[in-house]
This record gives structure tokens, sequence and C-alpha cells, in this order.
């Protein structure tokens, strides 16, 4: 999962844009700010590509800060550059608590996606709870994000909006990204624990069976 998001680089990459467009906006303008965060954007991509590290995270980065930018380019107000995140959030948390509801915890899901290790967690109560809290916590993660920030842009505090984007990013997510690989390890424990029993039923079954006198064996049709 840290590879998927660029690995360690990825994080510290992820924050330059936003240090840049607050710092550009409190020595000049929104207009240098935007153009400056975009140009910060445009340089993480270059580096990664130089660098021949995975181009996905810093793509997905400059997209960002693009529609970051063009919503406080539209509404003119340096605020709105934190307003993409804010909503994405709402979003983002919404879709995980509809997980839960509908079984389908987007915690295990996305895991047995990327490690193609199937859905039999699904069958098991014990094991789905596990990936249910997990869950329920990147839901907390984006749900606080969404409460503190959006509380911070009525307020208008772009500088703390900036602080709170940074600080309630990665470093939550770090905390959920540890409840997600608690889960797995109980999920997969109790899997294999049921797979092992399994096993030794059947073998205990073939065991009766070919030690069964004759008498007692189906007859023959």
């Amino acid at each position: 999962m840290l590879e998927q998001m660029g690995g360690i680089g990825g994080l510290v990459y992820s924050s330059v844009p936003v240090l840049v467009f607050v710092l550009v906006n409190s020595l000049t303008s929104l207009q240098p700010a935007i153009w400056s965060s975009i140009g910060s954007a445009v340089v993480i991509v270059a580096i990664r590509l130089a660098r021949k590290e995975s181009l996905q995270p810093a793509i997905s980065g400059f997209f960002g800060v693009a529609v970051a930018a063009f919503i406080a380019y539209r509404t003119g107000s340096a605020k709105g550059f934190f307003l993409f995140g804010i909503y994405a959030s709402l979003i983002y948390g919404g879709a995980f608590l509809l997980s839960i509801v509908v079984r389908w915890p987007l915690a295990g899901t996305v895991w047995s996606f990327l490690n193609g290790t199937g859905t039999a967690w699904r069958r098991d109560k014990f094991a789905r709870l596990g990936y249910d809290l997990a869950t329920l916590t990147w839901a907390l993660v984006f749900g606080a994000r969404f409460v503190v920030q959006r509380w911070l842009y009525d307020s208008n505090q772009v500088g703390w909006l900036a602080f709170a984007k940074i600080a309630m990013g990665y470093p939550l997510m770090a905390v959920a990204l540890l409840v997600t690989v608690w889960a797995v390890r109980r999920a997969d424990r109790r899997l294999q624990s049921l797979e092992e029993t399994a096993e030794a039923e059947n073998r205990a079954a073939e065991a009766r069976f070919s030690t069964a006198p004759a008498a007692e064996l189906p007859e023959a049709r």
C-alpha cells in the first residue's frame, strides 16, 4: 500500500504543492500562488521521471493540484484551493461507511483486489468483523478531515487549512493502514485455522471410512 502511494518520497512530495501555494499566496497574491503550486507539481513529476520512479502517484497528485488550483481560480479565494480535498474526504468517508452496510467492507475488498487473495473472508463473520473495523477506521479518518477542514474553511483560516491538510493526511492514513494490516493478519489466521480444521476433519472421515468393516460399508449397487 505504501508503494501504491509512491513510497516515503511520495508522502513528502504530496505536501510540497500545498506549502508552495500557501507561502507564495502569503508573500504575493492568489494568481502567482496558483501557478507556483501547479509548477511545483510539474517539477515533482519531472523528478520522478528522471529517477525512473513510479509516475502514478505523481500524476494523481498533479491532477489533484490542478483541480484545486482551478477551484481557487474560479472562486477567487485562496481557501478554494482546499475545497476539492474537503469534499473528496466526505465522499470517501461515505463510501467506506456504505461498504460496511452492504457487507463489502472496502478495507478487505481493496486489499483482496490488490493482492489477488480472493473473498473467502466474506463468508466468515469473525474475519469480516476485522475488515469492518478497519473500514470504519478509514471512514473516521475521512470524516475527521471533512469536519475539521470544513470548519477551518468556513473560518477562512488558509494557513491552518494547509496545516490540517498535511497533519491529517498521511499521518492519519498510517493509523488506518496499521488497523488494516491488523485486520488482514487476523483474517488470514482465522481462514488458515478453518482450512486446517476442515482438512483434519476430512482426513479423519477418510480414515474412518477406510477402516470400517465391510458390512458397515454402503452396499454397492
